[in-house]
């Protein structure tokens, strides 16, 4: 009987195991599935892991941001000493320039320009004036004729300019200049080349005037007119606004240089004199 007894207890205890196992497991599920967390997986403590910064400790922390400020700091820096370097000459520049040249040279030496390097303070016209041989008045000399201002007027109110008008006189000058000499002597074929090209742009430009219809023009000469732009009223910069002129020296004008219309009216006025001359 005591056996019995024994055995009654053992199969009690054992079935008591069993249930109060299986119990923990329920409740634990039920639990893991309360806080949205899928049973059979681990959770973390919150605060045992992150990213970035937030992952370090704190002094760490204070070290990090103290480089992101300081390299923050140089980014911006630089980049305005920069900005200031390659921009025109302003108030900043002219009381700082400088240490903002200290900043740049010789590691950020900048060999471009944000703007143009030299903004253009004057105004420059080409001018011609011709030597011409009418009927009535046997031979004379025009006065200046401005070209550029033909061009501008050309240009004024016209959405969309043609290159010529902006750029052919403007091309055609600095092609001259750097193709001569300070003395006006021609280097190389290049330099012939320019006094052609500007011969007969003087001579387009005269064919169409009607003050020299009918009139043989026998020379040309250029010059270029330097007139400096004044100061705005409210500005207390003083400059001086005499224009400076540079004559090119007159060049006789040939048949190659003439329009395809006043070209035939000369090769038609000589024929009859050659023609007379035969006889």
């Amino acid at each position: 009987m005591d056996a019995d007894v024994g055995r009654d207890i053992d199969a009690d205890v054992d079935r008591g195991v069993e249930t109060g196992a299986e119990t923990g497991t329920d409740a634990a599920a039920e639990a893991g599935a309360d806080a949205g967390v899928e049973p059979g997986v681990e959770t973390v403590p919150a605060g045992s892991a992150g990213g970035g910064i937030m992952a370090l400790s704190l002094p760490y922390q204070v070290v990090a941001a103290v480089a992101l400020a300081v390299a923050g700091v140089f980014v911006c820096v630089h980049l305005a000493m920069v900005f200031l370097h390659v921009a025109p000459s302003n108030t900043l520049t002219k009381r700082h320039g400088q240490a903002v040249d200290d900043w740049i040279y010789p590691e950020f030496e900048q060999n471009w320009k944000l703007f143009a390097p030299n903004p253009l303070q004057q105004n420059v016209s080409v001018e011609v004036r011709a030597e011409v041989v009418t009927a009535g008045d046997g031979r004379r000399t025009t006065d200046w004729i401005d070209l550029t201002a033909q061009d501008a007027e050309a240009i004024r109110h016209n959405p969309l300019p043609s290159h010529t008008q902006q750029n052919e006189l403007r091309r055609a000058v600095d092609f001259y200049l750097n193709s001569h000499s300070d003395d006006g002597t021609p280097n190389g074929t290049r330099g012939q080349l320019s006094e052609d090209y500007m011969r007969r742009i003087a001579m387009l430009r005269l064919d169409g005037l009607a003050s020299l219809e009918g009139a043989d023009v026998r020379r040309v000469q250029l010059r270029a007119v330097t007139r400096p732009v004044p100061a705005p009223r409210w500005s207390t910069e003083k400059n001086d606004h005499t224009a400076s002129y540079r004559d090119f020296p007159w060049w006789r004008v040939t048949d190659a240089d003439l329009p395809d219309g006043a070209a035939r009216s000369r090769a038609e006025a000589a024929a009859p004199s050659r023609t007379e001359a035969g006889r």
